[in-house]
């Protein structure tokens, strides 16, 4: 087992990146951000073990539409099923993580996981198809998405709008290397429309159709800049063959850096419409993935959910700060 913490000080990219990979020294993610660099070969020492002829990639610089995160950049660790990421190379059947939603340190846990205090883990399976098909991408880890909810109301979303078509168009991907969560337009909809019905009576939209955050969230509201808190919110869940992830509270509205209306900031919900940026999939970022133990058993070929404090289990670590 090696266990690994993870700082704060990454930007919106991820605290690790689960796909994609490219040999091209410049690479561009599944939410069209991009990074730059050159790729080179050494040995790493981990765990002990030597491993010669590791390929690693030196990032020179990032690009994406957040650009106040983009100058917190430090880097950018491959986790995805490609043969040059970290774990196929070093040879890993099982990591997890714990994306702090704090200012705490979380978790990369590479090997076992079996801690009596992160049970029960809800699994889902892991989708693979063989054939090589042109919107589908094979290295990164896709799950079943059957459903969305809001607080208890399950959407009338029909489940053949979360199945890929024969292009492989519509896969869902769990990425930390993504920052928010993307949906495909018919599913967007339904939430958008049911979060804006439940929130009517307690939040005031931000009435200006041009303002789209990072090109793709386009419900938006107003906040008053001295409110300490945001009112209650409804939750939403992403329901999976076996497996939910809920994300409840302050992850469902990102506060907008800069954007003021009069004596209003603006938050924006954090789910955006895939379409807008010319997507073909669902992407689970990673900003609902906060304070969900997220493991990846590649050997069952399975990722497992248990909604746990990132920051007490950094703690139980050892790791602080």
């Amino acid at each position: 087992m090696l266990l690994w913490y993870l700082t704060q000080a990454v930007n919106s990219h991820g605290y690790i990146a689960t796909q994609p990979e490219s040999t091209n020294p410049f690479s561009t993610r599944s939410d069209a951000s991009s990074s730059e660099g050159n790729l080179a070969l050494d040995t790493f020492n981990i765990g002990g073990s030597n491993f010669s002829d590791t390929i690693f990639g030196c990032m020179d610089s990032g690009f994406s539409s957040n650009s106040d995160e983009d100058s917190k950049t430090t880097g950018l660790m491959g986790m995805n099923r490609g043969a040059l990421s970290f774990v196929s190379q070093m040879g890993f059947k099982k990591f997890s993580y714990c994306i702090s939603g704090s200012d705490f340190n979380g978790v990369l846990l590479l090997g076992e996981s079996n801690f009596t205090w992160v049970l029960p883990l809800n699994y889902t399976p892991l989708v693979e198809i063989s054939l090589p098909l042109p919107y589908f991408d094979r290295v990164a880890y896709t799950v079943q998405l059957e459903g969305i909810k809001v607080s208890d109301k399950l959407l009338s979303i029909p489940k053949s709008v979360f199945v890929p078509d024969h292009t492989g168009a519509g896969q869902t991907m769990v990425d930390s290397g993504t920052q928010f969560t993307f949906l495909l337009g018919p599913a967007y909809t339904a939430l958008r429309n049911e979060f804006l019905n439940q929130t009517k009576a307690t939040l005031k939209v931000l009435e200006d159709q041009d303002f789209v955050f990072q090109g793709a969230m386009d419900l938006c509201y107003r906040v008053p800049v001295n409110a300490t808190k945001l009112p209650a919110l409804p939750s939403v869940s992403l329901v999976f063959r076996g497996a939910e992830i809920t994300v409840l509270g302050e992850r469902l509205l990102y506060r907008v850096p800069g954007e003021i209306r009069g004596n209003d900031s603006i938050h924006c919900f954090t789910f955006g419409n895939s379409e807008l940026l010319a997507l073909e999939a669902y992407i689970i970022g990673h900003h609902h993935q906060q304070n969900v133990w997220v493991e990846y058993d590649l050997e069952k070929s399975r990722i497992g959910f248990a909604q746990v404090r990132c920051d007490v289990a950094s703690q139980r670590f050892g790791l602080y700060g």
